[in-house]
């Protein structure tokens, strides 16, 4: 049944820019496949990173955000064409795969400096070593080229087809998070993940039965890097460049929020949460006004995890629960 309605969901998700295109006119359309729902996929492959450590590792690391930033700036730095020119004169071919290297190679740093941390001490020093980064990213000049930032980066042409448009952009968008989800969910039940599993339940029995902790807990972040750095490539072309604000503290608080709002309890709940956070950010002002747009989603956040600590995925799972008891009673 499972399988069934994640092949379903497949479907419909393949096949959205175009029911969208059916009921809505052209620019409509073209708006909510790439700034919604691109966007939210963007997005919702960083919070994964977050929820794959939370969930199967149970520690939740702040540097997620920041880890994507530098798979953006080691994409923009590379790249030819990108202003200002820092190194240059790789094409997309070679820059993409080099930034993914990059946030790897972060998120195993990152997981070797907070290897004997957990709770809210590994909260801090992930947030510590996230704000380090982007002060250094903010105040050099050479090689990230300060407060502005790196622009053009406007991504490579796929078989002809321009990367900018909205439907090749969602469809590469999305195919790449199948496959990460796809893998996230194939690793966590092989010998690694349920290792990893059996870390974050009793870290000591684990290590009495021979197996290394520390380097579990330092693969594990590498894998969540690898993860946030397909998505910070992804949010690198969509906004056409990158700047520190891309992982200054709002940004990283606003990927913890999504994570959350989904819920921790299934990778699938970074899309869900990070759905909810692209839509109210994009219609703030409609709904409210733009000015008070932290106010708007904190009231949303507040009213999801009072109703629901296990956040939108906790509420279906009550709504489960409650069918099948009704089911039962008759």
């Amino acid at each position: 049944m499972r399988r069934g309605l994640a092949i379903a969901a497949a479907l419909l998700l393949l096949a959205l820019p175009w029911l969208l295109h059916a009921v809505l006119p052209a620019n409509q359309a073209g708006f909510w496949t790439g700034n919604i729902l691109g966007r939210a996929l963007v997005f919702g492959i960083i919070a994964m990173s977050l929820t794959f450590l939370a969930t199967y590792g149970g520690f939740v690391s702040l540097a997620q955000m920041m880890i994507a930033g530098v798979a953006g700036y080691a994409l923009a730095i590379f790249v030819e064409g990108a202003v200002p020119r820092i190194v240059g004169g790789a094409g997309y071919a070679l820059a993409i795969p080099l930034g993914v290297l990059a946030a790897t190679l972060m998120g195993l740093l990152v997981g070797a400096i907070a290897v004997r941390t957990r709770d809210i001490y590994l909260l801090m020093i992930t947030l510590a070593v996230s704000m380090g980064v982007f002060r250094f990213v903010e105040t050099n000049i050479t090689w990230f080229n300060g407060y502005e930032g790196i622009r053009n980066v406007v991504g490579p042409s796929l078989l002809g087809l321009d990367f900018r448009n909205p439907w090749v952009f969602y469809h590469v968008t999305l195919g790449t998070a199948v496959l990460l989800f796809a893998g996230v969910m194939y690793l966590v039940r092989s010998p690694f993940g349920l290792v990893l599993q059996g870390i974050r339940d009793n870290p000591r029995r684990v290590s009495a039965l021979g197996y290394n902790v520390a380097l579990h807990r330092i693969a594990a972040f590498g894998v969540a890097g690898f993860i946030a750095g397909c998505g910070g490539v992804l949010a690198t072309i969509y906004n056409i460049g990158i700047s520190p604000g891309t992982i200054g503290l709002g940004a990283t608080v606003n990927v913890l929020i999504m994570a959350v709002i989904g819920g921790l309890g299934h990778p699938v709940g970074a899309f869900l949460g990070s759905l909810i956070f692209t839509v109210f950010d994009t219609f703030a002002a409609t709904i409210y006004d733009r000015d008070r747009f932290n106010t708007l989603i904190g009231l949303v956040f507040l009213v999801i995890v009072l109703a629901s600590p296990d956040g939108v995925l906790g509420v279906g799972a009550r709504l489960r629960r409650l069918l099948g008891r009704r089911a039962a009673d008759k």
